[in-house]
């Protein structure tokens, strides 16, 4: 059941994709579509997510695979808090077609299947696993509405004419949420590492790639409030420095975690 849900929610999300790309043409009906797409996508992974859930042994996405599928949920629900707006439909550019490809490599690594039991307690992988992800769904978000930020800074310097056909928001009000998405992510991936340091602590176990690279991350997203907040930091180099995090968060998803839960 939980793999064949995987397809309709595939179908949507790729619709959405295709339809925000339609939209930043022909602004209107495709957007619309779009948004649709999104939220009928993220009630069907919903449903893939919950049948998992009650069929798994356990925590049911503690696998690379898993906590992908997991992590792309978090994404697109985190984006439809936005998105739905009309004026934030432009974040679908940045945010669909790297759902639908990370949704795929879900797939891929076996992470829309019933899963595996793992023999960390559910507790400690709702807690570390849990917080960590929606950190990084958070900060994902983040770059999103940074990368729209720079790339409608350009559109007004420039004086592009489809400046007043395509809607956005206004800079200062990117670069605020942007600012306080990351100001919601940032305990929770705080949590998360310290659920994780006192595991490590009481349970033994090796300082990994994987721990080193959150860690920077951490400090990366840390030091833009800091620099935020004690030197007055706003527009593109506050953009560029949550596009850098960024960076990190996709190392962290996508090349460290294969063994990181192994031993």
């Amino acid at each position: 059941m939980a793999e064949l849900l995987f397809w309709p929610a595939l179908l949507a999300y790729s619709e959405a994709a295709v339809a925000y790309l339609n939209d930043v043409r022909h602004p209107g009906l495709a957007g619309r579509l779009a948004t649709w797409g999104v939220r009928v996508g993220w009630l069907v992974q919903t449903a893939l997510l919950a049948v998992q859930a009650t069929r798994a042994n356990g925590f049911p996405w503690s696998t690379w695979g898993g906590s992908l599928n997991l992590f792309v949920w978090l994404v697109v629900g985190a984006y439809l808090i936005w998105g739905c707006q009309p004026r934030y439909r432009l974040l679908g550019l940045a945010v669909l077609p790297l759902a639908v490809l990370l949704f795929i490599l879900a797939r891929v690594g076996g992470g829309t299947g019933v899963g595996v039991r793992s023999h960390y307690s559910n507790l400690f992988l709702v807690l570390h696993v849990g917080l960590v992800l929606a950190a990084f769904a958070g900060f994902t978000l983040a770059a999103a509405l940074s990368a729209l930020y720079l790339w409608q800074e350009r559109r007004l310097k420039r004086r592009e004419s489809s400046i007043l056909r395509l809607r956005a928001p206004a800079l200062s009000r990117l670069d605020e949420v942007a600012a306080r998405t990351i100001g919601i992510a940032l305990p929770a991936l705080t949590l998360g590492i310290a659920v994780g340091i006192v595991r490590l602590r009481d349970r033994g176990g090796g300082f990994d790639a994987l721990m080193a690279v959150t860690i920077a991350t951490w400090a990366v997203y840390s030091g833009y409030l800091a620099l935020r907040h004690f030197a007055g930091w706003r527009g593109r180099r506050s953009a560029y420095l949550v596009l850098a995090g960024f960076v990190l968060v996709a190392v962290v998803r996508l090349a460290l975690p294969v063994t990181h839960f192994a031993t």
